[in-house]
């Protein structure tokens, strides 16, 4: 099984960065992709951004040019670093990793896990 965990967030004011993080744990095979989505009381789940084990990124075009993303692979751990927070931003932040299993029998299996998520609130 494997465990996916944020952290970082909390109260920023307009303007203000945070960084998010989210680490995956336990029986891990390889890491292909991870993915940050939110999600913001009345409103459907956003995709934020993604990155794949080659370190290529995509962003959500409301982040485009605020939000970067990035990943250790030595922690199993992505990041999102917000910057120029407005309060649009306000969301419950969710990571995402994909996962590919390679088993002995030359099959292969992919995983989706998420984490539980964590608020991030933009406001003066």
């Amino acid at each position: 099984q494997v465990q996916v965990v944020e952290s970082g967030g909390g109260l920023v004011q307009p303007g203000d960065s945070l960084r998010l993080s989210c680490a995956a744990s336990g029986s891990i095979g390889w890491l292909r992709n991870w993915n940050w989505y939110r999600e913001a009381p009345g409103k459907e789940r956003e995709w934020i951004a993604s990155i794949n084990s080659g370190g290529s990124a995509n962003f959500a075009d409301f982040v485009k040019g605020r939000f970067t993303i990035s990943r250790d692979d030595a922690k199993n751990t992505v990041y999102l670093q917000m910057n120029s927070l407005k309060p649009e931003d306000t969301a419950d932040y969710k990571c995402n990793a994909e996962v590919r299993v390679f088993r002995e029998d030359q099959s292969i299996d992919d995983y989706d896990y998420w984490g539980r998520g964590i608020q991030v609130t933009v406001s003066s």
